[in-house]
């Protein structure tokens, strides 16, 4: 027994819904694909607290980067002198460097001088946001560190968080550093697009990469891996293809039940203690000033 043939207006309906369904996906992936940086870049341009409020000894720093780019950021000079290593710290895709400063002051105790900056677009840093100008700033900060400050690329650590472990990435496959610590890191722009709009073809679309899984695995540098295991931004296996797929000597901490912004917060003295122990195995310890 077969049942009655749909009627012309239930066809026509039909028909009509399938086209708004297929116009609604397309428009939506168009949108992503033409606001894609809006995705990705969320700066802050307000710089309204600098390191002084919290009782930091530091230096502003203005960094000329190519014509039109100057990046602005802060050297905070370590609790202790001298300083146990030097850690250009690459922030994440949103806010600006104010939103770091709480982090450098729960890690006083590494005795570590850090070098905070912000990318083209962020806060007082000039230009226009891109994925390789991104890694221009971060090649243009650490040739601060080593032509301007003087400091041995031995006694630098490169550190990021989310999106500026990707500059971290880059920055150590494009300079020599003595450490790599990347918090939070993911797989790549693609892999994030994928897990955030799973039924949109956007993998193949999206034109910034952040490569880190196609790059982690030519790091020559030790490194150390730090993720929540309750990131809600992050896939936590993102964070473990990245590290499975690096080379030996690495080390991965796991901080329980922290987020993706909350890390350095929930994990505590364990948390500075893992950075402190990664800092003296890949740094010799400093001569004491007389």
């Amino acid at each position: 027994m077969t049942g009655r043939p749909p009627s012309p207006l239930t066809v026509r309906l039909l028909g009509s819904v399938a086209r708004i369904a297929l116009a609604s996906f397309i428009g939506a992936t168009l949108l992503l694909v033409i606001f894609e940086k809006r995705f990705i870049y969320y700066p802050a341009r307000e710089v309204d607290v600098t390191p002084r409020e919290l009782g930091l000894l530091f230096d502003d720093v203005l960094i000329d980067v190519e014509p039109g780019v100057r990046i602005h950021g802060w050297f905070i000079k370590a609790a202790t002198d001298p300083a146990a290593a030097t850690v250009l710290f690459s922030h994440g895709n949103a806010g600006n460097v104010v939103d770091r400063l709480d982090r450098v002051t729960a890690l006083r105790n590494l005795g570590a001088d850090f070098l905070l900056y912000d990318y083209r677009g962020f806060g007082r840093s000039t230009g226009d946001l891109s994925e390789e100008g991104t890694y221009r700033d971060g090649r243009a900060a650490y040739d601060y560190l080593v032509k301007t400050r003087l400091i041995d690329p031995s006694r630098i650590i490169l550190m990021g968080e989310s999106l500026g472990c990707a500059v971290t990435v880059q920055l150590a496959l494009d300079r020599k550093s003595a450490g790599v610590v990347l918090e939070a890191p993911f797989a790549s722009i693609p892999h994030m697009a994928s897990a955030v709009f799973p039924f949109l073809p956007v993998r193949l679309l999206v034109r910034t990469r952040y490569d880190n899984l196609g790059k982690i695995g030519r790091i020559l540098r030790p490194l150390l891996v730090i993720q929540g295991t309750k990131d809600e931004v992050v896939p936590v296996e993102q964070g473990r293809l990245v590290f499975g797929a690096a080379l030996e000597p690495k080390e991965y901490h796991a901080v329980e039940g922290a987020h993706h912004n909350d890390v350095y917060i929930v994990g505590g003295g364990a948390y500075v203690k893992t950075l402190a122990d990664f800092i003296r195995r890949v740094i010799p310890p400093t001569q004491e000033k007389p």
